[in-house]
C-alpha cells in the first residue's frame, strides 16, 4: 500500500503521524511511504531519518495526497487538507467530529473512508489509541496548572504542593479514567490535596487502592461536585464519552462560587469541553479569564511535547496501520471489530452512530461493512 505522512498544519502542532522507526517497519513489510519534506522536524526527526529507512520525501502536501492511498496523521484534517481527500483515500487520525460539523461535512463531501483513533477499541474495552495522549494530557495538566496558579499568570499565587506549615492547593479531578488518573499521579507526586470524582463505584475503589488513601475519592453527584468546586484551587475536567460530546459539568453560575484566581483545565476540550465556559485555546495564548476564574483549554495539549507524544502515539497506532496496509482498508475493518469501531465516515455518510447523533446528521453503514464488535 502507498502510505502518506503530511506535515501537521494545525496551529502549534509539531507531532507527526509516523516516526522513522514506524516507517521502517512499514517499508520492511513491503509498503511505500511518502513523507512531506520537514514533516518530522517538530518532533526532532530529520528528512534523512526517513530516507535512511527507505521513505520517499516529497515536496508538499499535494504530493503526499496524490501519491498515497492511506493518509496517517495526528490531528483532525484542516479544511485545506479535507479538500485534498478523495474516495480513493483512507484517513487514519484523530477526528473528534462530534463538536465539529464543518469537518464532518468536509469529510462526507470528500467520499473518503475516515477511521478515528479515538473510538478504536481493544478486547478489554479500552481505547488504546486515545490512551497514550490521555496519559500525556493528564500528566501535563498538572504542569500547566501549577504554572497558571502562579500570581504572575493571574492565578491564586499558590504552590501546588505547599510547604511545611502551609496547606497545599486543593485539586478536584472530574473523571477517574486515563487522563484523570495520570493527573492524580502527578498531583500526588507534587503533594497537592487531591480529590477524584467519578460515577463508577468500581473505579473509585480501584483508585482508592492504587493510591493507598493518598487520593480522596467521591461519587460524582451534582451537589457533591458543586460543593467541592467552591473549595477548589484547581479543577481538572477529564470526562470522556467515546465519540460523543463531553457533558457540561460546571456551569457559568458556579464560577461565581469559586475562589478568585482558581484554575480550570479542560482536558476534554477536543470533545467540546466539560465546562460551560470552555472554548478552545492554543499554546500561544492558552489562558483566558471568565468571572475571575482562569481557563486553560488548549485543544492539542500533547502537541507541546511532540517527541514524547509522537513516540507514545506510534507505539499504539503502528499495529493498526500495519493491518490496514497489509490487508487493505475494507478487509482490515471487516476482520478486526476493534478497528471497525473507529470507522466514522465512508461513502459520503457518517458511519458512527454516536457521532451522527451528536452532529444531528444521518447515520449509515456501507454495504461492504460487516464487522460488529
Amino acid at each position: 500500500m502507498r502510505i502518506g505522512v503530511p506535515t501537521e498544519i494545525k496551529k502549534q502542532e509539531s507531532r507527526v503521524g509516523l516516526t522513522p522507526e514506524s516507517v521502517g517497519d512499514l517499508i520492511d513489510a513491503g509498503h511505500d511511504v511518502f513523507v512531506q519534506k520537514g514533516a518530522g522536524t517538530g518532533s526532532g526527526f530529520a528528512d534523512s531519518d526517513y530516507t535512511s529507512v527507505g521513505a520517499s520525501i516529497v515536496p508538499d502536501a499535494d504530493a503526499v495526497f496524490e501519491a498515497a492511498e492511506l493518509i496517517v496523521k495526528v490531528k483532525e484534517p484542516q479544511p485545506e487538507e479535507t479538500a485534498r481527500l478523495t474516495p480513493n483515500h483512507t484517513l487514519f487520525t484523530y477526528l473528534h467530529l462530534a463538536p465539529d460539523p464543518v469537518q464532518a461535512k468536509g469529510l462526507i463531501a470528500s467520499g473518503c473512508t475516515a477511521i478515528a483513533y479515538e473510538t478504536v477499541t481493544e478486547p478489554a474495552g479500552g481505547l488504546p489509541l486515545l490512551r497514550p495522549m490521555s496519559q500525556v494530557a493528564g500528566r501535563m495538566s498538572m504542569q500547566v496548572a501549577a504554572w497558571a496558579l502562579m500570581r504572575t499568570r493571574r492565578g491564586r499565587g499558590l504552590l501546588l504542593g505547599g510547604v511545611p506549615g502551609v496547606q497545599p492547593a486543593k485539586v478536584v479531578i472530574i473523571g477517574g479514567g486515563v487522563s484523570g488518573t495520570n493527573a492524580a499521579e502527578i498531583a500526588v507526586g507534587m503533594r497537592a490535596d487531591v480529590t477524584v470524582f467519578d460515577r463508577n463505584n468500581n473505579r473509585l475503589a480501584e483508585l482508592d487502592a492504587q493510591f493507598n488513601g493518598l487520593v480522596k475519592t467521591m461519587y460524582s453527584t451534582k451537589h457533591a461536585l458543586a460543593a467541592a468546586v467552591q473549595e477548589a484551587d484547581l479543577v481538572i475536567g477529564a470526562v470522556l464519552i467515546p465519540g460523543a460530546a463531553a457533558p457540561k459539568l460546571i456551569s457559568r453560575e458556579q464560577l461565581k462560587t469559586m475562589k478568585p484566581g482558581a484554575v480550570l483545565v479542560d482536558i476534554a476540550i477536543d470533545q467540546g469541553g466539560c465546562f460551560e465556559t470552555s472554548k478552545a485555546t492554543t499554546h500561544e495564548d492558552p489562558i483566558y479569564e471568565v468571572d475571575g476564574i482562569l481557563h486553560y483549554c488548549v485543544a492539542n495539549m500533547p502537541g507541546a511535547v511532540p517527541r514524547t507524544s509522537t513516540y507514545a502515539l506510534n507505539n499504539a497506532t503502528l499495529p493498526f496501520v500495519l493491518q490496514i496496509a497489509n490487508k487493505g482498508t475494507r478487509d482490515a475493518l471487516n476482520t478486526n471489530p476493534h478497528l471497525a469501531n473507529g470507522l466514522t465516515v465512508a461513502e459520503g455518510h457518517i458511519t458512527h452512530e454516536q457521532v451522527a447523533r451528536d452532529l444531528g446528521m444521518g447515520f449509515r453503514l456501507p454495504d461492504w461493512f460487516r464487522a460488529q464488535a
